[in-house]
């Protein structure tokens, strides 16, 4: 029998990361010696104090549902956090606690979005957000920047962007996969535009805000443009920060329109996320940050080491971002150079000729790149530069 899928299946992918992991695991399980540096997800485990939490409120029978949008204690930590940390002060109704910053997105998507109406994303970008524009039946409208403007969207290209479909814009800073972070500057060049433009709105990912180390501290965008309160939701959440992916804990805070519509459909999809995570949770945003420093620490020096160990290599150009744990070099020469079609089949090479998993750049919307995860330890790390040097050591590039 056949089945007949819904159209709005059939025009997005599988999350390009989630496959090349789990490939890279099923090849590990066939015996193969593969090092993944394809997800994105801290090495270090949770926090002791955040595990405690978590099993006192085991203890204490908080194994139940709980309200959709979040814990009061939780919502309250978020509230104080984007009070200590952005200058931003929030309602507990203003904000909505999800199964990851992931499920925010989405919510915000299927709240906002329908047939007609397009979302502006700088690329390189996160893989799913253009697919989470297409399943609300919207059109991702890609903005392509490059390493000689530090990977960062224009005030000039978003007004060049915006038309009359235009319904919002998505925008990630720190970035995934670049690292590049906007500046305050930068960011109220891009308001000065979106103010001119009352019915777009504005969903930022700031994910990644613990893990930056640019020259400036990291800014938000409200922060930078309280004028946009009215339109801005801002998403969060703990898995990057606190080593906490696997908690699925994220939150986005905003108007409070848009959070109960955000809301309603969460409670059509997962209801609340786990309270004991929820649990865990608080206690990440409430309690000591040293954590954090530390994780954030151990990021940079890292990323320092891998830059520079691919930028050695022929054929690579490596931008060195503000922050995350994701390395982007730029692989065009020894694409040439090695005749290799593109970016897809030089990660399927590197797979099986080097057993180091990467994700292609085509996956971020940026061809000819390729992503590499540095959130392991540094002889894991130094172990797979070398099969990178020795892989691509066959290109010849002048």
């Amino acid at each position: 029998m056949n089945i007949r899928l819904a159209q709005r299946v059939q025009r997005i992918r599988p999350s390009a990361t989630v496959s090349i992991t789990a490939l890279a695991a099923k090849l590990r399980d066939e015996g193969r010696d593969i090092i993944a540096l394809s997800v994105g997800e801290p090495d270090f485990p949770t926090p002791a104090h955040i595990c405690a939490a978590a099993s006192a409120a085991i203890e204490r029978g908080e194994t139940k549902y709980t309200v959709v949008g979040g814990t009061r204690s939780l919502k309250q930590a978020v509230v104080e956090k984007f009070r200590r940390d952005n200058g931003l002060e929030f309602s507990l109704d203003e904000i909505l606690v999800s199964c990851g910053a992931k499920q925010s997105c989405f919510n915000a998507c299927e709240a906002l979005l329908e047939g007609g109406d397009e979302v502006i994303i700088p690329a390189p970008c996160w893989v799913s957000y253009p697919d989470m524009v297409r399943l609300a039946d919207a059109t991702p409208v890609i903005v392509d920047t490059d390493a000689a403007h530090d990977f960062k969207m224009t005030a000039e290209q978003l007004r060049a962007a915006i038309n009359a479909a235009t319904r919002a814009l998505i925008l990630n800073s720190p970035s995934n996969p670049t690292g590049a972070t906007y500046s305050r500057a930068e960011l109220q060049a891009l308001a000065e535009v979106l103010l001119e433009h009352p019915r777009v709105v504005i969903i930022t990912d700031d994910i990644y805000e613990q893990l930056h180390w640019g020259a400036e501290p990291f800014c938000s965008l409200l922060s930078a443009a309280p004028e946009l309160r009215p339109r801005t939701l801002t998403v969060n959440g703990v898995s990057k920060a606190y080593a906490m992916t696997g908690w699925r804990i994220g939150y986005a805070a905003g108007p409070a329109t848009l959070i109960r519509a955000m809301t309603t459909v969460q409670s059509q999809s997962t209801t609340s996320a786990a309270s004991i995570s929820q649990a865990a949770a608080t206690a990440a945003l409430t309690g000591d940050q040293t954590c954090v420093t530390t994780m954030r620490d151990a990021f940079r020096l890292r990323q320092h080491y891998v830059v520079d160990r691919l930028n050695a290599m022929p054929g690579l150009s490596c931008w060195k971002g503000d922050g995350t744990f994701y390395a982007f070099p730029d692989v065009r020469k020894a694409l040439s150079a090695l005749e290799i079609a593109d970016d897809v089949m030089l990660c399927e090479r590197i797979l099986a000729e080097a057993g180091v998993a990467l994700v292609p750049g085509t996956a971020f919307a940026a061809p000819g790149h390729l992503r590499l995860s540095f959130a392991t330890d540094l002889e894991t790390l130094e172990d797979a530069l070398d099969r990178l040097e020795g892989f691509f050591s066959g290109a010849r590039v002048k």
